[in-house]
């Protein structure tokens, strides 16, 4: 297929409100200074975020496309074939394509010929991952588990005991509104020395990371309560 005369970059975005100087390189800011075109989950809070850059960027005179989880694909497929300059994929947080909507974005763009380019900023899964002292090596992210309690228990004994087998560290993740109940199903599901860490507000000023034994985490429970948060198990 010939490549087509466009690139799609993939836009890291900030995981912590007012992180920009911190965390965004200056190749994320020229690269969005040079585009008009974005895919986003949601277009208010990406206006809100390229406003909070401060680039001198008329907004009203970018075009956001909606791409979010029940987008359908042909539609996204229709907005990649029309694209006529270089276009954005931005994450609601942290890094596009991973745990995200926009990697539907990113597989039409390779059958499409358009050039894939990503970006390096933050991923709340790779810096949690890299905190935790645990496998490096061998890793598997799985996202959200179920909200049934019976499944959920089911889920995390399974989730530990491939990790016990193969040393490959567990990652997963909750709704921020659903962390306190869910870090109970962990500690009431998960043996007592099983390794636990908890990464709740990666990047931001008040970012808690830390690794113990279930049976640590029960006497010194965090309240991670509407705190984006990443957990994983070795």
């Amino acid at each position: 297929m010939n490549q087509l005369p466009t690139k799609l970059y993939l836009i890291p975005t900030i995981l912590a409100d007012d992180t920009q100087q911190k965390v965004l390189s200056p190749q994320i800011l020229s690269t969005i200074q040079n585009l008009n075109v974005f895919f986003v989950e949601n277009v208010r809070t990406a206006r809100r975020f390229i406003s909070g850059l401060r680039l001198g960027k008329v907004i009203d005179e970018l075009t956001f496309i909606e791409l979010h989880k029940d987008t359908p694909e042909h539609i996204t497929r229709e907005h990649l074939r029309a694209l006529t300059q270089d276009a954005g994929v931005l994450s609601e947080a942290g890094c596009p394509g991973v745990a995200d909507p926009g990697a539907v974005a990113v597989g039409l763009a390779h059958i499409l010929g358009i050039q894939v380019v990503p970006l390096v900023g933050p991923s709340s899964i790779l810096l949690a991952l890299m905190a935790s002292g645990l496998s490096g090596q061998s890793f598997a992210f799985h996202g959200y588990l179920p909200i049934d309690k019976s499944e959920r228990k089911k889920a995390l004994q399974q989730l530990e005991r491939d990790s016990r087998q193969t040393g490959q560290t567990q990652i997963f993740m909750e709704t921020p509104f659903r962390n306190n109940t869910f870090l109970e199903a962990i500690l009431e599901s998960c043996a007592p020395d099983t390794m636990l860490c908890i990464a709740a507000n990666v990047t931001a000023e008040d970012e808690f990371i830390k690794t113990m034994s279930v049976k640590n985490w029960k006497s010194a429970k965090p309240d991670l309560h509407k705190k984006p948060t990443i957990f994983l198990i070795g």
